[in-house]
């Protein structure tokens, strides 16, 4: 499952030529996050799961050196946050290998291993050694029933307490992702709690896009979204950690609104744009301003080399054995069109909040087969608001 990590508020070494994380970014020129499905192989069978991944590994995924070259080319970017994800990826060999060349090149480096016997304390600790930033786990239920349905493996849910005790352990910041979908929707607060209740350092919240299994998961309504918006921008607002959304640009306006409101009640007047506005929601949007998205931002890297602007947003735009990545990220028509907010049509097209928000242009291709179409999912009636 495709994840990202945010390290913006945790210490680490600096990059000569590096803006930190959570710095401004040229999202024209550099991806805020690289994400690289290290292999598709899973002993897990989520409901969810983008990769429809499989037990076994693939002969032709990127081989050590590949890898290497790869981390290379991301690192000649700039890219600030560097995830290497699955699949499961400890089900390779050299994934402490990977972790240590990355960081000996000054990267932050993050992964997600699947809860199966496969993740032991050895593990964990392997992959502090080796220099990883912080390791997330998947929690989409409050309880062994319900998260073990979600995962398709009995034990599951015990695996994650045992793994988030042993990151705890070696020292290692744990982050929790969740994927709230109709099969969940319903048990948020219980979820919220157990996620505090952890101990993590970050929260990642991602909103369903359907493709790969999840295709025949039932959506949460537009008027769920904005529901959970609701308690997400409250939750946000009491903890210490970072509760990030994914898949749901729409949150973003609707921060907007709510901050805008509470402004109007307090009789507070302000002549700052919408984007000076928005960055000042550093609790619920981190420390950058700009949205991140398919191909904004946001690269994807298959386990055999495919270069993808999301997991999510499954259109190919060649291979690293063939062609270079940076100029495929910057010059690819692709990734440029992505980029162009000017170029969205439908609802997105005439959205006030388009170059803060964009839509999840995942959702919108695997919902309209148009990834410059509107976010079906958006409950905001822009002609509404004129």
């Amino acid at each position: 499952m495709e994840r990202s990590v945010d390290n913006s508020q945790h210490g680490g070494n600096s990059h000569p030529g590096k803006m930190p994380p959570g710095m401004n970014v040229d999202f024209a020129l550099t991806p805020f996050v690289a994400i690289w499905e290290i292999t598709r192989a899973c002993d897990l069978a989520c409901r969810h799961c983008r990769a429809e991944a499989i037990n076994w590994r693939d002969p032709l995924e990127l081989k050590t050196k590949e890898g290497y070259r790869l981390l290379d080319q991301i690192n000649s970017m700039g890219t600030p946050i560097m995830v290497l994800s699955g699949g499961d990826p400890i089900k390779r060999d050299d994934i402490f290998d990977l972790v240590r060349y990355g960081k000996s090149l000054g990267m932050r480096m993050a992964t997600i291993p699947a809860a199966t016997p496969n993740l032991t304390f050895d593990i964990v600790k392997k992959l502090k050694d080796a220099g990883l930033d912080q390791m997330a786990l998947s929690l989409d239920g409050p309880t062994a029933q319900v998260h073990d349905a979600f995962r398709g493996a009995e034990g599951a849910f015990d695996i994650t307490m045992q793994g988030a005790r042993w990151a705890h352990e070696v020292n290692l910041p744990l982050q929790i992702n969740t994927t709230f979908s109709g099969f969940n929707f319903e048990y948020f607060d219980d979820i919220a709690q157990l996620v505090k209740d952890l101990g993590v350092v970050f929260w990642e919240v991602f909103f369903l896009v359907p493709m790969g299994r999840g295709k025949v998961l039932h959506q949460i309504t537009p008027e769920q979204y904005e529901s959970l918006f609701e308690k997400l921008y409250d939750y946000s607002n009491k903890v210490g950690y970072i509760v990030k959304i994914t898949e749901a640009q729409q949150y973003k306006r609707f921060v907007l609104q709510k901050e805008k409101g509470k402004a109007r009640l307090q009789s507070q007047s302000s002549h700052k744009s919408e984007r000076d506005e928005f960055s000042h929601g550093k609790r619920h949007i981190g420390r950058t301003s700009k949205t991140v998205n398919a191909g904004n931002g946001f690269v994807f890297i298959s386990h055999t080399g495919d270069i993808y602007p999301s997991g999510f947003l499954p259109l190919s735009t060649g291979n690293i054995r063939e062609v270079s990545l940076v100029d495929t990220y910057r010059e690819h028509p692709t990734f440029k069109l992505l980029r162009n907010y000017s170029k969205l049509v439908g609802k997105c097209g005439i959205c006030k909040y388009r170059n803060v928000c964009g839509g999840s242009r995942s959702r919108a291709y695997a919902m309209t087969s148009n990834m410059m179409g509107t976010d079906p999912l958006c409950h905001y009636n822009p002609e509404e608001d004129k």
